[in-house]
């Protein structure tokens, strides 16, 4: 998983963006622009997978935009057309609703002897 954090700015009437620690610079008209060009040189940069692309602005003329190739669990399934999960992230899922299930039904009967009721 690679991660790349830029550091944006509107000057000019252009976007700019500056990789943090890094070397990859990019300029564009518009926010949504840039970070189309900042997602294509991450992935030159990083090799192919997954792609996730954030951006937030800190200020009218000034933001954040992050990078991440190759890493989150969602994005590999639909990455890889769809496959069967690995089996340790089915197995760990599945006692998980399970004890949710329990939780629930203690804390439900925890409200039902309080002896009153909201809507008295």
């Amino acid at each position: 998983m690679a991660v790349f954090t830029f550091v944006c700015k509107h000057t000019g009437g252009s976007w700019n963006a500056k990789q943090r620690g890094g070397d990859l610079e990019g300029s564009a008209a518009n926010p949504l622009e840039l970070q189309k060009q900042m997602r294509d040189l991450a992935l030159q940069s990083a090799g192919a997978g997954a792609v996730s692309v954030d951006f937030a602005l800190i200020t009218p003329s000034a933001g954040v935009l992050q990078v991440i190739v190759g890493g989150g669990a969602g994005g590999a399934a639909f990455a890889s057309g769809g496959g069967a999960p690995a089996a340790g992230g089915a197995a760990a899922a599945a006692p998980a609703p399970a004890e949710e299930e329990k939780k629930e039904e203690k804390e439900a009967s925890e409200d039902e002897d309080m002896g009153f009721s909201l809507f008295d």
